[in-house]
């Protein structure tokens, strides 16, 4: 076989992959399965017949993922957007950081003293599975759309204790290496390499989140191809700092895409559509990268796979209700909401990104903790995963189905259009369920444009609005009406 032969062979399979990736949303609808957890078991099943992966492709691996992550965890900033994490920025933050303490804790416990394991073992066991996963939960979601805050900040959750829990474990590994340089405690190196990855993540993606709007709204490109490549070179370089500052480079992607998320920028639509394929397409690389790390012989093994089950069983009956259910209770939600938004903390590529750290540092038992975190992770994508649209009509969690409206009209600009704005109906806004007549938009407003379900509406006095409208406003400078449409 000649070498041309052989790289067209990896070409053609890499390819088929991402072909069938694209189309794996039709398949799960039918199965009613996460794609998620299609693309884990098809690539683990596939991974039996090729070689072991070594340290140096493991270590491949572990880059890549961490690459697409970068890109999954900034466009879901961008989704989140500044105006939707300002009105649940304590809960997101006390959740992704208490939340992710208490699991962490609860699950090294339970490794301990049920499991046996070590603590060093256990700990790290703890910190892998302790925090939820973007990809994961973004793919459930999909095109359904959670209305009030127990969206936001389901959303917003599985994106910022990432960061945390990626740091917890990074601390970790390092504490007993930084202890000995410096002479001192490793708890105490352990928190101070966890609190510089937080601080310094945090700063530069602040900093940077602002520079990088700055720049999108003022110096543009001459095409959006070349703004949207531009925007997500920029989301990579920003992790990259972070990283080389010693501070979480995921924690300052993530918020630099929360500060971009609704910043008003020529070729923006180019940018969210562009940003929103490459997050699809990382979260398929995602799954089979790391389905293909895996070999299911250690995760049949019958004391792992007791052990996995018995993890599993507790993250989602116990740990995840009760003990984070707890940490919720300042948090105002109602009942459904709350066990709603507890049930949803669904585990997937960032678990199992920490398990790749751990057998990367060659840890005594790192084989049998990655097959655990990888039998936790199928269950919650599959289990858990599965039964989110179930959970969210029995708890009556408002969720809708966002139809796909492939067919667009642009009218474009060369200049900023002043006052012209684009709406869509919340369910519980001010405008939901009120007439044109009785929205207060001023005398210098005006509605331009009602399109309900990809049909335009006449848009008269008596037209009455309901939710999910997308709606055009002419809008008085001096006159801002997006309160009108958003859950108050």
């Amino acid at each position: 076989m000649t070498d041309d032969f052989a790289f067209s062979i990896v070409v053609l399979v890499m390819a088929a992959v991402l072909v069938a990736g694209t189309f794996s949303s039709r398949l799960t609808g039918w199965l009613h399965i996460p794609a998620p957890a299609l693309f884990l078991i098809a690539a683990a099943v596939v991974a039996v017949f090729l070689p072991a992966v070594g340290p140096a492709a493991r270590q491949i691996d572990e880059r890549v993922v961490s690459v697409a992550l970068v890109l999954i965890l900034f466009e879901g900033g961008m989704h989140i957007g500044w105006r939707r994490f300002r009105a649940a920025a304590g809960p997101i933050a006390w959740i992704g950081i208490a939340g992710t303490a208490i699991t962490a804790a609860a699950l090294a416990a339970a490794a301990h003293f049920l499991l046996g394991f070590d603590w060093q073992l256990a700990l790290l066991l703890g910190a892998a599975l302790s925090p939820t996963d973007p990809a994961v939960v973004f793919s459930v979601l999909g095109r359904h759309e959670i209305s009030g805050r127990s969206g936001t900040i389901l959303e917003g959750e599985s994106g910022a204790n990432d960061p945390v829990g990626i740091a917890l474990l990074v601390s970790l590994l390092s504490a007993g290496t930084a202890a000995d340089a410096a002479g001192g405690s490793p708890l105490l190196a352990g928190l101070e390499v966890f609190a510089t990855q937080m601080l310094v993540g945090a700063v530069v993606g602040i900093a940077a989140g602002l520079a990088l709007g700055w720049v999108m709204r003022r110096a543009q490109l001459p095409t959006g191809a070349l703004t949207a490549v531009f925007v997500a070179a920029a989301a990579v370089l920003i992790y990259a700092g972070g990283s080389a500052l010693q501070g979480s480079g995921f924690l300052a992607v993530f918020i630099a895409g929360i500060l971009i998320g609704d910043v008003r920028a020529p070729f923006r639509r180019e940018v969210d559509t562009f940003a929103s394929g490459l997050a699809s397409l990382a979260e398929i690389v995602v799954f089979v990268l790391l389905g293909l790390s895996i070999q299911l012989k250690d995760v049949f093994q019958p004391a792992t796979l007791l052990s996995g089950l018995a993890i599993a069983a507790l993250l989602i009956v116990v740990i995840r209700p009760v003990l984070v259910g707890l940490a919720t209770l300042p948090i105002r939600l109602s009942r459904g909401e709350r066990v709603f938004v507890l049930w949803a903390g669904l585990k997937g590529a960032v678990p199992i990104l920490l398990g790749m750290f751990i057998l990367t540092a060659d840890v005594q038992g790192a084989r049998t903790v990655y097959a655990i975190i990888f039998i936790v992770v199928l269950i919650s994508v599959v289990l858990q995963g599965g039964l989110v649209p179930l959970f969210a009509r029995l708890l009556h969690v408002p969720m809708r189905l966002v139809e796909a409206r492939p067919w667009s009209v642009d009218v474009r600009f060369a200049e900023e259009p002043t006052g012209l704005e684009r709406h869509v109906v919340a369910a519980g806004s001010p405008a939901d369920g009120r007439t044109i007549a009785e929205l207060s938009v001023g005398e210098q407003s005006w509605v331009s444009v009602i399109s309900r379900g990809g049909r335009n509406l006449p848009v008269r006095t008596g037209t009455r609005l309901q939710a999910g409208d997308v709606v055009l406003t002419q809008v008085d400078p001096d006159h801002r009406i997006e309160g009108l449409f958003i859950e108050p």
